[in-house]
């Protein structure tokens, strides 16, 4: 089957979702294209079955601001046209969805009809979309689209609830992890640098946005780090970067929090750590905390949308109100302070991560995949 995949290169969880699972089609010999105002950050194009496509944003006088959705609707068109594609999969419904909704009408006067996947990741519902203005905007580009998935059964319930004349069925398929490179790898050495006298290492990993509220995770930190000689990485980078390093002095550990940008290779910082914080006010999945349970890391994060999906409370970690910081600090030192909790929830851990393996669910796209096409065919017999 050929693919065209719609997604945002930057660092966050929906591009990275978009990315894994093109290389995943491509190693199944599937044919992907990639279309994006710049390379996915974890996409090689030099893998097999792989393209890349960029979308050039020209400027000119008459727009403040370059129009973004006509150049994607253009480069969907001239993809879909030339590489032959037999589906478009779009990570948002805005601006993604609504792009292909346009390149699809101009498809169909040329003969051709391309049928549109349409994957709900949280921003687009959750925050976007409870702009009026955007409303029903949302509310089209999901119901024109011919199949409509979303990472979490609590996105699909908050998607219906916020947008009543929504008519599309959703059907919920989850985010995944790739265990073969998620997975714990003995790096004493690595953890002896960041740890020289047995501190415990505990870690998050973000874009730094408001949301995920890095400034608590940094006060659970001083808390935990009160009672247990421990060490922080900070993992990602955004706009909140400056006010955690200021409010990281502030509470005197700067010594103990590591600031440590992008990474890469986050599996191998997650390899040492002994907990993973995620406090945020709204996470539709929790990707970050999946790759952590893979390298049977326990979570504590808040109980907010999809995180109870992934991170069982009292299984694999623990969840509590968000901006809860006291509660979320003495549910850390209940792990960090018992051995054998600690041992069994890295187990457990590892044991829910299993589920989200990328080869339980990929064929569960591809299945999808089919029965969006044979609808489509059946639907569209002329084009």
């Amino acid at each position: 089957m050929k693919i065209g995949i719609v997604c945002y290169p930057t660092y966050g969880g929906s591009g990275v979702i978009a990315t894994e699972l093109g290389k995943a089609l491509a190693k199944n010999n599937h044919e992907v294209h990639f279309i994006s105002y710049a390379q996915p950050f974890r996409l090689d194009i030099f893998d097999e079955n792989i393209y890349y496509h960029e979308v050039i944003v020209k400027e000119y006088p008459l727009f403040v601001h370059p129009p973004y959705i006509l150049s994607l609707a253009g480069k969907m068109v001239e993809v879909v046209q030339y590489q032959k594609l037999d589906i478009l999969h779009v990570h948002y419904a805005v601006p993604h969805a609504t792009a292909a909704d346009l390149a699809r009408q101009i498809l169909r006067s040329k003969g051709i009809y391309i049928p549109i996947v349409t994957t709900l990741h949280g921003t687009d519902i959750n925050l976007v979309g409870k702009d009026e203005n955007f409303a029903p905007i949302i509310t089209h580009a999901i119901n024109v689209s011919d199949g409509v998935t979303a990472v979490s059964q609590s996105l699909k319930d908050n998607t219906l609830a916020f947008f009543p004349e929504v008519t599309n069925e959703i059907t919920v398929i989850p985010n995944f992890i790739d265990l073969q490179r998620f997975s714990y790898k003995e790096k004493n050495h690595f953890k002896k640098a960041i740890a020289p006298n047995d501190e415990k290492i505990i870690a998050h990993a973000s874009n730094f946005r408001k949301l995920k509220r890095v400034d608590n995770v940094v006060r659970i930190f001083a808390e935990i780090n009160a009672r247990v000689p421990s060490k922080l990485l900070l993992i990602g980078d955004g706009p909140e970067r400056g006010k955690i390093e200021k409010l990281s002095r502030e509470l005197g550990l700067d010594s103990e929090v590591k600031f440590l940008g992008k990474q890469d290779a986050i599996e191998e910082l997650l390899a040492v750590c002994d907990l993973f914080l995620m406090p945020s006010e709204t996470e539709s999945f929790g990707l970050a905390a999946l790759e952590a349970m893979a390298c049977q890391v326990p979570v504590v994060s808040s109980n907010v949308e999809g995180l109870p999906e992934v991170n069982i409370h009292g299984v694999t970690g623990y969840t509590a109100p968000p901006n809860n910081v006291s509660e979320m600090a003495a549910l850390s030192l209940l792990i960090l302070e018992n051995p054998e909790t600690l041992a069994q929830f890295r187990h457990n851990a590892l044991i829910q991560a299993q589920k989200f393996d990328i080869k339980n669910i990929l064929p569960q796209y591809e299945q999808y995949y089919q029965h969006i096409v044979q609808k489509s065919k059946t639907q569209h017999p002329n084009a």
